[in-house]
């Protein structure tokens, strides 16, 4: 490979940010699905607590 094409090659690699936006969006994705865990969880507790109330009450 020829030192003209070596640079244009590395000019190129340089300017190409898609590997950089591709990790931004997997971390933000990452971000979003920890919420929602986070709050599926939360609830999953609430609902069974107010299910065993309501099942203690006619039980």
């Amino acid at each position: 490979m020829s030192k003209k094409q070596s640079n244009r090659t590395l000019r190129v690699f340089r300017t190409d940010e898609s590997g950089a936006t591709a990790i931004e969006y997997s971390l933000i994705a990452a971000g979003i699905a920890a919420a929602i865990i986070a709050t599926i969880s939360g609830l999953g507790t609430s609902v069974k607590t107010m299910w065993e109330t309501i099942g203690s009450a006619f039980g």
